[in-house]
């Protein structure tokens, strides 16, 4: 597991993330968020939450559920309210994004949430393997804040388009053909015009190629592909491959991810 906090790097890591992407809105969300992170570290359950609060008196206004994967046998019990959940208080007074790890004497499971804020409202990934399982180790716990940085923000895009109506064509398309037109709609919503092969290489890079299968596959140079996705960097204003893809999911300074 030690590798794990770069797996980032990894064209597989972003092929998974690109079904994710492709997935917010969707049912199955969290089966694909799910088996992304469980490719580099074992996680049994993953429930997605949203939570409204009352900073004064402090209390919980409201809890959504948006979505749940799984093994039933590390599904987390549910609490009789929600002032009884351990995560509240640690939620009421946080400013940034929170990395929670509980005791597993609570529900005889190990458990890791991933909280981020904005004004009264809180999005959970709440992630889970039994308690006879190894606990979450250091390595897994900075893989997981890294990753933080990504899934968060995808989270409340997810919430945002679940409030939404539903995309009637995106279920009949192929994976590919999702992520095309989510990649479209960004470029559409920031206002920005890449050239054809800039556009080829993001979503070639988005979808899990190497550069090397890219400059074959273009029949171009490594350092063209390099060159090509600089230039897409520049007007995207993001940098590598990782910065692309959070830039998909509005993680930046504009988009899906801020309100």
């Amino acid at each position: 597991m030690d590798a794990q906090p770069y797996a980032p790097q990894s064209p597989h890591f972003y092929a998974q993330l690109g079904e994710v992407i492709t997935h917010s809105g969707h049912a199955h969300f969290a089966d694909h968020l799910l088996h992304l992170v469980n490719r580099w570290m074992p996680i049994q359950w993953v429930d997605l939450s949203q939570w409204a609060f009352d900073e004064l008196p402090e209390r919980v206004l409201d809890i959504t559920r948006l979505g749940s994967a799984g093994h039933p046998q590390a599904r987390p019990p549910r609490l009789p309210s929600a002032k009884d959940h351990p995560l509240v208080r640690a939620m009421l007074d946080m400013q940034d994004p929170l990395l929670i790890q509980l005791n597993p004497r609570i529900n005889n499971l190990h458990q890791c949430h991933l909280v981020s804020r904005h004004g009264n409202q809180r999005w959970v990934i709440s992630l889970f393997r039994p308690y006879t399982e190894h606990g979450f180790s250091l390595t897994q716990l900075s893989f997981l804040k890294c990753l933080s940085d990504t899934l968060l923000p995808l989270l409340e895009h997810h919430a945002q388009l679940l409030r939404q109506a539903p995309r009637k064509t995106d279920h009949a398309l192929p994976e590919q053909s999702q992520l095309q037109q989510a990649f479209y709609r960004r470029l559409s919503l920031e206002n920005i015009s890449l050239s054809a092969r800039e556009q080829e290489v993001c979503l070639g890079l988005l979808t899990g190629s190497t550069v090397p299968q890219l400059a074959e596959k273009l029949s171009v140079k490594n350092s063209t592909i390099e060159t090509y996705l600089k230039r897409a960097g520049a007007k995207l204003g993001m940098s590598g491959r990782h910065g692309l893809a959070k830039w998909m999911i509005g993680a930046g300074e504009s988009g899906y991810g801020k309100r």
